[in-house]
């Protein structure tokens, strides 16, 4: 017995979108981290904490274009790794603290 042809109708496009969102809302958090810590008085704790949402940023990034790239394929797309969650997990959550860092 065969399977019937798999239809996946617009959720591929969604999570796309979701993580092109996601992405965006880490970019903004980065710039206007970087914003905070290079305007005015230049410490050198703001310095640091700029530098770690920039990393932070590109790590995420390339989390965000893999699977991005891997939900393009036709087909069924392959799940997220556990590993490639929890790097987009942990990305997220320290880019906040370097962001609440930098405000308080």
């Amino acid at each position: 017995m065969t399977e019937p042809a798999r239809d996946p109708g617009l959720q591929p496009e969604r999570t796309r979108l979701a993580w092109r969102r996601t992405t965006l809302s880490a970019t903004v958090a980065g710039v206007l981290a970087a914003k905070t810590a290079l305007h005015g008085s230049t410490s050198a704790a703001g310095v640091v904490a700029c530098a770690a949402c920039c990393v932070l940023w590109l790590g995420f990034l390339l989390v965000a274009h893999r699977r991005i790239r891997a939900l393009a394929v036709a087909g069924r797309p392959a799940a997220l790794a556990p590993r490639q969650a929890a790097g987009a997990v942990l990305c997220t959550v320290a880019i906040a603290l370097c962001a609440a860092a930098l405000v308080v």
